[in-house]
């Protein structure tokens, strides 16, 4: 029987409290809809499943084979963890896992309880990634997070009672007034309570946020400068203390890289649920509705297929520039043997002109097998991926 390896991630857009810097798809005090919201995300967990086997029973399409789920907001450890326990059980009566899935979890310290971590490890939950941030006070404060590193402290340790031996720690640096002692600071700290992943993103500010206005109104952030400088020190003291640093923002130790992610750098296939979800299948990108009350209405007046956004259906020269903007993201880049194997052609020829003057530009370099990102390309990654949009 024939199995398309696939991955599943369901949105929970709940929160206790915006932070200041967020654009994601996500609401504070609309608790009330969490229950109507979930019985939806299971009928269509329950939808999706049901078509896939009869179109395998058709012969139109492979069976899916769940590689990898990932659960993320939002806090989806805001709702109760009957809802999350009941999701993965619909997934697994629905869909065809894989005995080594990787499913995933984020949490944020003041969400969750050793009790709610027991339910999810029960449920077959076997990756944790905490919203931590950093670990001073003040700047947690600065970007709106609910959350002190106490709380923090408190959810590591109710995670490793809990039986979790994947845990991924959240970090941020480019936050207002944070200093470069400060980052180092941090990543010390969480380094000493090793955990098997660390992600350390720079602060996006996005336009219509609380702290865009912030900043409009002359609230500092580090400068470029200075953002670098945390960065590399973040990458100096991970790399020194065995964390393989695999894809611009992510470090992992050894076999502990995001299976999801990783699938999705690698441009595999997956499927989103609940609002504003997105999935990529058959070389078609599309995605569910961001509008929460609209969402759970469609569902309960069996409009299912009004939640439907359409975003694009590739053709080859589209799927081989995402290929290669995805696969610069990854410290390793794109593999010319993997991307002849997808696309029966060379890399190399097939963007003579864009490889050959960003090599001159020293943001990218040829090794052997592997076209990959500079060190000076780490800085200017945009740059890089500009080249393939």
């Amino acid at each position: 029987m024939r199995r398309k390896q696939i991955g599943l991630y369901i949105h929970i857009p709940f929160c206790k409290q915006k932070c200041s810097y967020c654009d994601f798809c996500s609401y504070a005090n609309k608790e009330s809809f969490i229950k109507r919201y979930i019985q939806c995300v299971l009928k269509e967990i329950i939808e999706v499943g049901n078509n896939n086997k009869i179109d395998f029973e058709n012969g139109k399409d492979d069976l899916f084979l769940v590689k990898t789920i990932y659960i993320g907001g939002g806090t989806p450890s805001l709702i109760d963890s009957k809802y999350i326990v009941q999701i993965i059980e619909d997934i697994k009566l629905n869909f065809e896992i894989d005995e080594k899935a990787e499913i995933t979890i984020e949490v944020n310290p003041g969400t969750v309880t050793l009790e709610k971590l027991e339910d999810y490890k029960r449920a077959g939950i076997n990756r944790l990634s905490i919203g931590l941030q950093s670990t001073h006070e003040h700047l947690l404060k600065e970007i709106g997070r609910i959350h002190t590193y106490l709380d923090f402290l408190d959810t590591f340790r109710f995670a490793r009672e809990a039986g979790f031996e994947n845990i991924n720690v959240d970090l941020m640096i480019g936050i207002p007034n944070q200093t470069l002692e400060e980052v180092k600071d941090s990543i010390e700290e969480i380094v000493s309570m090793e955990p098997e992943h660390i992600s350390v993103y720079s602060l996006i500010l996005e336009e219509n946020t609380p702290l865009f206005k912030k900043v409009e109104e002359g609230l500092e952030l580090p400068n470029e400068d200075l953002e670098r400088k945390m960065y590399w020190a973040v990458k100096q003291t991970l790399e020194q203390n065995n964390y393989i640093h695999y894809e611009i923002s992510n470090f992992a130790k050894k076999g502990y890289e995001s299976k999801h992610n990783l699938d999705c750098w690698n441009q595999k296939e997956y499927i989103g649920f609940g609002i504003a979800a997105h999935s990529y299948t058959n070389g078609i990108r599309y995605s569910n509705i961001e509008n929460l009350e609209q969402y759970i209405k469609n569902y309960e007046e069996d409009k299912t297929e009004e939640n439907l956004v359409f975003h694009e259906k590739q053709d080859m020269e589209a799927m081989q520039k995402e290929y290669m903007l995805l696969g610069l993201r990854k410290i390793d880049g794109v593999s010319i043997q993997e991307f002849k194997i997808k696309f029966v052609a060379n890399p190399v020829f097939l963007y003579h002109d864009k490889l050959e003057k960003l090599v001159n530009e020293e943001l990218v370099e040829i090794d052997g097998d592997q076209i990959k990102l500079t060190n000076k390309g780490l800085d200017l990654a945009n740059i890089v991926w500009e080249e393939f949009i």
